[in-house]
């Protein structure tokens, strides 16, 4: 896995936000997956990879994206 040009903060993310996120098992593609944050899992303020949550649908992986509340599919 390759170390994100500027990942999101924990302080930045929240129950409810609508983020992307990289599971482990898709690490090798880089394969996005999108959702709403559960809760987060990362303890420290900052992690090189992304901070890691789960999503309200249980999936977990670490955010490489913070999409805009107001439109959730942005690209």
């Amino acid at each position: 896995m390759t170390t994100l040009q500027n990942p999101p903060t924990r302080s930045a993310i929240r129950a409810g936000l609508p983020v992307e996120i990289i599971q482990k098992c898709d690490q090798h593609t880089g394969k996005r997956t999108r959702g709403a944050v559960q809760e987060i899992l990362t303890n420290s303020a900052f992690h090189p990879h992304g901070i890691k949550v789960r999503l309200t649908d249980g999936r977990v992986g670490r955010v490489v994206t913070i999409l805009s509340p107001d439109n959730p599919q942005q690209d």
